[in-house]
């Protein structure tokens, strides 16, 4: 923006601290049950759970916060949805390595943004067979939200109907929607355990890393891939799409070194935001585009008061069925799935890859302790270059 922005204090208004607190809202309630599955995966034990929401709270809230401040635009950060899909389907990775694995993946992050590697690197990434890549790690907890009809077809149909409803009326809140019916049905059955529930404040939980080189090959690679090209590079487009020419270098190198610090204590992977930030790049944050900014200060404010309740969270997550919980996965990752393969198979030329990369990844393939995300790309990337020799 050539306008020049004025003082946080001029910026700040009503009508961005309501999109600031939208954009959390609708993040954090779309995707934290994938994180929480995520540290599940990795034999978290609920002291450790509540670390990562600790760290990936504040983690995103003072990046958030100083990137926007220092820039005067609105720089969302979030954590990586697919990163924590990724990580879900882990299998064989003891806690140790995966936090090895993350502090490789925040070093990567941070060198590929201050090197200006990304920039140039990612112009050589087929869009195909990125989007591919995502769309083939998220429908795993779609085809997962579908499976518990078996076992709560009441509440999964009650969900399915709010969601498809809020997508009518109110598609930027259909998620929490999707959520409240859930939480409502099965408070109705008597399924909610909310008498367990910890109100205490998160805690830091320091677990010391080791590193393997299954676990870099097979969980630090596919993060770093899958956090760079499906999050980082839609999150600097959705920033240039609203006219805002930030320092796309200097913020992607700043969640890098945030991926790093944080790692020990379970955040896996911070990236810029692209959905939640285009709410507080958008007019209902403000008329005047240089006061947009402030809408995601007021993000980075409340992503870190979750992150310091981040005991409460984690015992409100513990206290929910594991088909609610299944299901707002699956429902809220609809939309990215479906974009994913749309994107994957638009173009002809790039189709055979991107359909191999997507089958390969969704199945869950595992060889010589590397995971299916790997091997997906492995495979994309080889028929593109039969293709192209060809």
């Amino acid at each position: 923006m050539s306008q020049r922005a004025p003082s946080p204090l001029q910026a700040f208004s009503v009508s961005a601290t309501v999109a600031g607190f939208v954009a959390v809202l609708v993040g954090f309630t779309s995707s934290v049950a994938i994180v929480f599955q995520a540290a599940q995966a990795l034999g978290a034990t609920p002291e450790q759970t509540s670390s990562w929401i600790w760290a990936l709270g504040l983690g995103m809230g003072i990046t958030s916060l100083g990137l926007s401040l220092w820039t005067r635009q609105p720089i969302l950060t979030a954590w990586s949805t697919p990163g924590a899909a990724l990580l879900a389907g882990t299998h064989g990775v003891s806690m140790p390595e995966a936090i090895g694995a993350f502090i490789v993946c925040g070093a990567l992050i941070a060198l590929f943004g201050a090197t200006r590697w990304f920039e140039k690197l990612m112009d050589r990434i087929p869009l195909a067979v990125a989007s591919a890549l995502l769309a083939g790690v998220l429908a795993k907890f779609g085809l997962d939200a579908v499976l518990q009809v078996k076992t709560a077809p009441l509440m999964v149909l009650v969900m399915a109907l709010a969601y498809l409803l809020g997508k009518r009326l109110w598609p930027r809140y259909a998620v929490p929607g999707v959520l409240l019916a859930g939480i409502v049905v099965a408070a109705v059955q008597g399924r909610l355990q909310l008498g367990a529930v910890d109100w205490s404040w998160a805690r830091p939980v320091w677990t010391t890393p080791s590193f393997s080189v299954g676990a870099l090959i097979g969980v630090a690679l596919p993060l770093f891939v899958v956090t760079m090209a499906s999050q980082n590079l839609p999150g600097v487009a959705a920033q240039r799409a609203s006219g805002y020419q930030t320092p796309v270098s200097a913020s992607i190198a700043a969640t890098g070194v945030a991926s790093m610090l944080l790692a020990p204590f379970g955040g896996y992977a911070l990236n810029l935001a692209a959905i939640t930030a285009a709410i507080c790049m958008g007019r209902e944050a403000h008329e005047d585009p240089a006061r947009r900014y402030m809408a995601s200060v007021m993000a980075g404010v409340f992503y870190i008061a979750i992150g310091l309740a981040g005991g409460a969270v984690v015992g409100l997550l513990a206290a929910f069925p594991h088909e609610l919980v299944a299901a707002i996965a699956g429902l809220a990752l609809l939309g990215t799935i479906a974009g994913g393969l749309a994107a994957a198979l638009k173009d002809e030329h790039h189709r055979d890859a991107a359909i191999l990369t997507f089958l390969v990844t969704l199945s869950g393939l595992s060889m010589a302790g590397i995971g299916s995300a790997f091997w997906g790309v492995v495979a994309g990337s080889v028929a593109l270059l039969v293709q192209k020799r060809r």
